[in-house]
């Protein structure tokens, strides 16, 4: 199993909100490169979220879903 991305944002806010919607379906993940956005350099390095190769294809619909 590796960790594949999921989705890509440019504001640490936004990401958090995608990873509060994985998490509430059952879908683990991680935030890469969040320190980046805090520094204030997230327009060049966005941060990405991170799920399991088993689990891109259901969080890849959950992402996509109307909020």
């Amino acid at each position: 199993m590796a960790l594949v991305e999921a989705g890509r944002y440019y504001n640490s806010f936004e990401a958090g909100l995608a990873q509060s919607r994985l998490e509430q379906a059952g879908v683990d993940s991680v935030l890469f490169d969040l320190e980046m956005a805090s520094y204030g350099i997230g327009l060049s390095i966005p941060v990405r979220l991170m799920v399991l190769d088993l689990d891109l294809q259901i969080a890849t619909k959950l992402l996509q879903m109307p909020k």
